[in-house]
């Protein structure tokens, strides 16, 4: 079959960790996350959107850094699975979801076995939702990608900022220059994804979005369900804008601050990451300057030196102004009489001269140390 313009490649992992290949359109994408267009536009790298992490109806849109997702209570769509920086994530959810599956099993065997024993009903144990294990999977992946970015540029800067002040050449300054561009921009990722997280720290209502398995169970009966599915495609953003709230507004009144306290405790350990990436990254940024202000002194002192040098040049040039004055005087092809017979008083000339120009020169450095114009 052959692919349209618009199809793209897209890895489809359920619950069980079995993965597969999908080549569908943007359409297709929709209908089977079932999230809008304007969802499915955040995740488009042709568009640079910032850092985003969204709880819809039925759905969670991720877009951080190169890991562009769909997460479902059953399923997640990871977007160009060929991707270098996506094939990691994609093993490690499968790995994760294949131990979480056994454990799962694990403990349903042990409960039949002393149900069988003891004929005592227990209670079933509280399961993490697979929606939840795909987002921690997500957010270790990208917290764990930019601290592994921020100790690189933390290995190459320290080195060549230390080597740029025992010796500032071109070679070093445009060194460092790379490396203050690179730590900027990584700069602005960190501190994208970090004002994401805290930004869905900060709201609960966003936090209880991100539950899809509660709202799949709170849901109404399979036929309305299925209906309402069919008709998704069909619905305006501003119903479901509504649908959301009022979503949000029940799960906030119903299950009450402690529903959110497990996703809270996720969320801030990977906040709490992000945080201490940016913080490496704040201090180098504050070693840099350190760094420039040193450059800067060091060159302020060389610059000083070099007027100092200038200025003593300058007064010698002016003593021996004086000095070929003096010889261009008695150097004049002019018939004198006082010119005869004084042929011993050339030698106090030369003598005197030499004499009244090292104390003009002596002069002049003194008056100018004396104000402060040159160094003791």
């Amino acid at each position: 079959m052959k692919k349209t313009a618009a199809t793209r490649s897209w890895i489809l992992i359920d619950r069980s960790g079995k993965s597969t290949i999908l080549d569908a359109n943007k359409y297709a994408i929709m209908q089977r996350g079932q999230i809008h267009a304007r969802d499915l536009r955040i995740l488009d790298p042709l568009l640079s959107y910032p850092s985003t992490i969204l709880g819809r109806e039925r759905a969670i849109v991720i877009n951080l850094e190169h890991i562009k997702a769909i997460i479902t209570a059953e399923e997640v769509l990871l977007r160009d699975p060929l991707d270098e920086n996506v094939t990691p994530v994609v093993e490690v959810l499968q790995r994760r979801l294949i131990q979480v599956n056994a454990l799962k099993e694990g403990q349903e065997e042990e409960k039949e076995h002393l149900m069988s024993q003891n004929d005592v009903q227990t209670s079933k144990p509280k399961d993490f939702p697979f929606e939840l294990l795909a987002l921690e999977v997500a957010l270790e992946a990208i917290c764990s990608f930019l601290y592994a970015r921020t100790r690189e540029l933390e290995t190459a800067a320290y080195p060549a900022l230390d080597e740029l002040t025992s010796k500032i050449s071109s070679r070093n300054l445009d060194r460092v220059r790379k490396l203050k561009s690179a730590m900027t921009r990584l700069t602005n990722r960190v501190q994208k994804v970090r004002d994401e997280l805290e930004q869905l720290l900060d709201d609960e209502g966003d936090m209880a979005d991100l539950y899809l398995s509660r709202k799949l169970f709170g849901s109404s009966s399979p036929v309305s369900s299925a209906s309402s599915d069919r008709n998704w495609i069909l619905t305006s953003t501003t119903i479901g804008s509504k649908m959301s709230g009022i979503s949000r507004a029940s799960l906030a009144t119903v299950h009450g601050d402690d529903d959110t306290e497990e996703l809270e405790m996720l969320l801030e350990a990977y906040f709490m990451q992000a945080e201490g990436a940016l913080n490496k990254l704040t201090m180098l940024r504050e070693y840099i300057d350190d760094t420039e202000d040193y450059i800067n002194i060091q060159l302020d002192h060389h610059r000083n030196q070099l007027i100092q040098l200038e200025l003593f040049l300058s007064s010698g040039t002016v003593c021996l102004s004086v000095y070929s004055l003096v010889a261009a005087i008695f150097g004049m092809n002019i018939p004198y009489t006082w010119k005869e017979g004084h042929a011993h008083m050339f030698k106090w000339v030369v003598i005197l001269t030499g004499i009244a120009c090292a104390s003009i020169f002596l002069s002049i450095i003194s008056y100018a140390r004396h104000r402060g114009l040159v160094g003791s």
